[in-house]
């Protein structure tokens, strides 16, 4: 009787064994253990890897510091302008644009591009400002702050919406022509409402 037993259980206790294995074998994760395939974390901005060409990549490396001297001129209005409006707009450019830097920040590191745009002279580029035209604006303040804020800020928006629109008859990446055409289409809108501010000082 008792050979029996042993008989009928050792067979048992193999294929409990094998059962256990073949989980691990065939993708069941042990703890501690990874699966196969995710053994590393995606890295950030690959789910925005995909098809793009140099002029995406061009428009990515020229956007973000055209972007951030916006920022950087719309920071000012909060200690200078008199206008309610020339304030407004200004935090209105600055919450815009900021995101579109790390978007495109990201992009480039998906791309395995560095966001600087290497070799490129960044005051030739389309409305930048230039180290003068800075310090003047800094220096101003009240009306006369408002007025050069947004003369500079008209042309600092139609060279974006030029390389937005090289970019959407150019570029390849789905995600960088949609960003270059809510381009195109808000500063369009924005420098029709500073044309008109200034048209009220």
């Amino acid at each position: 009787m008792k050979r029996a037993f042993a008989l009928a259980v050792v067979p048992a206790l193999a294929i409990a064994l094998t059962a256990c294995g073949d989980d691990k074998d065939s993708g069941g994760a042990s703890p501690g253990h990874s699966m196969p395939g995710h053994s590393m974390p995606a890295s950030p901005g690959g789910s925005q890897a995909g098809p793009h060409n140099a002029q995406d990549v061009t428009f990515a490396q020229m956007m973000i510091p055209h972007h951030e001297q916006a920022i950087e001129m719309s920071d000012l209005a909060a200690s200078r302008a008199s206008s309610p409006e020339v304030e407004k707009l200004a935090t209105q450019i600055k919450s815009a644009q900021g995101p579109e830097i790390r978007k495109m920040t990201a992009w480039l590191t998906s791309w395995g591009a560095s966001p600087e745009a290497g070799g490129m002279n960044h005051g030739a580029m389309h409305g930048m400002m230039t180290e003068k035209d800075m310090k003047d604006l800094k220096a101003a303040k009240g009306e006369p702050f408002d007025t050069s804020f947004l003369d500079m800020m008209i042309k600092h928006h139609q060279g974006a919406v030029a390389m937005a629109r090289t970019e959407q008859s150019s570029g390849r990446s789905p995600e960088a022509k949609q960003m270059a055409a809510g381009i195109v289409s808000s500063q369009t809108a924005e420098i029709e409402k500073m044309q008109t501010l200034l048209k009220q000082l």
